[in-house]
């Protein structure tokens, strides 16, 4: 939600350029405007596109518009032909000098990051969601029935397992999550680096809350290099066609969006970036989440006190005589407790998926 928020803000702020500066040529140029920010949006949430397409596409629709109104104004407007031929022209012509190579070095390397980013907190998502509703094996079960139940059949209804009893069952139901530990953190690692790269100017906010600035930019060349420019499309298009004029004026609403951006201010790509860093500050304390979630639900939950009796399974004694088993599938065929099968399918995607995500 906050990404679709910023790209509205600078919508926002690019259709403002225009019905502030070039108030002729707003109602128009917001077309192609909303279709720019239409194309970060569904980049930056998965579509398969390119940067330097789109970015490419917004300044070859905005020429006509540009030619029309900027370069070349008449009292009619340039017919549709007309300007399907200044469109396909653009790029040869360069009527915006190297602006729009500088915005899609800009947008490339500000969006590529943080849809990895976006990426990566979905697949957090999942790996969360999928770990939290894994199912126990039958094994686990009986396992987990006979040290939490099986006391109160003797009346030792007040009795918990001994740690080290407590630890095998544990560990050999959750050997599963204890082998995505070390992809988790290094998810974590991922996410922090992910995080460093969006900052500064390179940031998504950054780039997109200034892209009015490199519009403005493109509008200033194309008045200076107005008489070549128009000098290179009577060779390419021949001199304008023009039909009735239509063009409306500004007809944007500045006010519409403001109940929704009003969090917001010039200062947003600042906000975001703290959103962001308190995000990944708040999740490092969980690196080592799954490798030690059998320890905490035992030493702080489940199992006895040390020094008090405990329950092993069979009897109420003074300790647990068994050997305590190690985290993670491997360590499990040595368990006295669980028998464990190999790794589940399931788990094993999501490592995978980790994986990548680290690798990226």
């Amino acid at each position: 939600e906050t990404f679709e928020v910023l790209i509205r803000l600078a919508e926002n702020y690019t259709s403002t350029l225009f019905c502030n500066a070039y108030r002729n040529m707003a109602a128009e140029a917001a077309v192609h405007v909303q279709e720019f920010f239409t194309d970060v949006g569904l980049f930056l949430f998965g579509t398969d596109a390119s940067t330097e397409e789109f970015v490419n596409r917004f300044f070859d629709t905005l020429f006509p518009v540009v030619y029309n109104h900027l370069i070349n104004p008449g009292l009619t407007d340039i017919s549709v032909e007309y300007a399907e031929c200044l469109r396909a022209a653009r790029r040869d012509i360069r009527p915006f000098g190297n602006i729009p190579k500088k915005a899609i070095g800009q947008v490339g390397r500000s969006l590529l990051p943080s849809r990895a980013f976006l990426q990566a907190l979905n697949l957090g998502v999942e790996v969360i969601n999928t770990t939290d509703h894994l199912p126990f094996s039958r094994e686990c079960s009986r396992a987990l029935l006979r040290m939490q139940y099986c006391p109160h059949c003797q009346g030792l209804t007040l009795s918990k397992p001994c740690l080290g009893y407590c630890l095998n069952i544990i560990r050999g139901c959750l050997a599963d999550l204890a082998d995505v530990d070390l992809h988790w953190q290094g998810y974590i690692q991922a996410l922090e680096e992910f995080s460093g790269a969006l900052s500064g100017v390179h940031s998504i906010e950054h780039v997109l809350l200034n892209f009015h600035s490199l519009v403005h930019d493109a509008l200033v060349q194309a008045r200076i290099n107005g008489p070549e420019v128009s000098e290179q499309v009577n060779k390419i298009c021949g001199p304008p066609v023009r039909k009735p004029k239509q063009s409306p004026g500004c007809s944007f609403d500045q006010n519409k969006d403001n109940q929704v951006l009003k969090m917001f201010s010039r200062d947003s790509e600042q906000t975001l970036t703290n959103r962001r860093k308190e995000f990944v500050r708040h999740l490092r304390p969980y690196r080592a989440f799954y490798g030690g979630l059998a320890d905490q639900l035992c030493a702080n939950e489940l199992a006895a006190a040390d020094g008090l009796p405990c329950w092993n399974g069979g009897d109420l004694v003074r300790s647990y005589t068994h050997r305590v088993v190690g985290s993670g599938i491997k360590a499990q065929s040595a368990n006295p407790e669980v028998k464990v099968k190999g790794t589940d399918p399931v788990i094993s995607q999501i490592i995978d998926k980790l994986k990548h995500v680290i690798q990226v």
